[in-house]
């Protein structure tokens, strides 16, 4: 499985025609993808692992797309996020009931980042996990807490991102130094001798049928993800989490205490740590599909 044999963007042919060009490849019933990950895992089969890759190559895309303000082309973007996507299908499990989408978008998202780290010229720090999500979501949270795009922030903003991400306020001064640098301007040309800026390469930001598919299939993981989880607490610890955290209306500790004959304080006490066992399992469960 060779990544010279998918489809290539190049400043020539455009993003638009790349996206002509994937589209011919059709998408995977369920009952397709997981006849053709058998024949890649059981034999080796690479027309088979071929085909479940190239029938994803819009859903790298979409994901590309979605890290086209750090400055690189966005066609080296959708080269990294298709080795990623290569990566998923060489380690992709159909046994485990999950669709390829599912399990592919830890990949392609991870290549992405890994290749902004190490290739924008801006970034010169560690890789601890603390410093990519800082790096990642920084830009995000500034939009929520209202920050201005331009210049250094105020001492309570700073406090608010460095206590959110669980980073140094310091680190959180100097990345968002680093990305508001003028001469990394989300707005500047793709390349020097090009006439066009990254809004160009931008067709229709409204949901597709992909990405719509992905976020389906991703939220039907994490309800099985939380049912398995859910596993790990006793009836008493799951009912009331159920109903203090999991349902729109939740019980008061008032009513719970009464129902269990016990203090609301105790109640309290469950809930916190039956979370806590939660949190642990699903943890757990997310390292377990993403090293198998």
């Amino acid at each position: 499985m060779s990544s010279t044999s998918l489809p290539v963007l190049t400043p020539e042919g455009g993003l638009s025609r790349y996206l002509q060009e994937i589209r011919k490849f059709p998408m995977l019933e369920a009952s397709e993808e997981y006849m053709l990950a058998k024949a890649w895992k059981d034999h080796e089969d690479t027309d088979a692992a071929h085909q479940m890759v190239t029938s994803h190559l819009r859903l790298v895309a979409k994901i590309a797309m979605g890290y086209r303000g750090y400055g690189l082309p966005v066609a080296e973007l959708i080269s990294e996020g298709n080795v990623g996507m290569m990566q998923a299908v060489k380690r992709f499990e159909p046994e485990k009931g999950f669709r390829l989408s599912t399990y592919a978008m830890w990949w392609i998202r991870a290549a992405i980042q890994e290749y902004i780290l190490r290739t924008w010229s801006l970034v010169k720090m560690g890789t601890t996990a603390a410093q990519k999500k800082l790096f990642f979501n920084l830009r995000k949270i500034k939009g929520q807490i209202e920050a201005i795009d331009e210049g250094d922030m105020t001492a309570e903003q700073v406090k608010t991102i460095s206590t959110k991400l669980s980073v140094s306020e310091e680190e959180v001064v100097n990345m968002n130094r680093r990305l508001t640098a003028p001469d990394h301007s989300l707005n500047a040309p793709m390349r020097a001798e090009s006439e066009g800026e990254w809004m160009d390469w931008l067709e229709d930001e409204s949901p597709n049928q992909e990405t719509t598919f992905a976020d389906n299939e991703e939220l039907q993981s994490r309800r099985v993800m939380l049912g398995q989880a859910m596993e790990c607490l006793n009836e008493r610890e799951q009912h009331i989490l159920t109903e203090r955290r999991l349902k729109d209306e939740p019980q008061t500790l008032e009513d719970l205490s009464q129902h269990y004959n016990i203090s609301r304080e105790r109640v309290r006490q469950i809930e916190v740590r039956a979370f806590e066992k939660l949190q642990r399992a699903m943890k757990a469960k997310v390292m377990e599909e993403r090293l198998n």
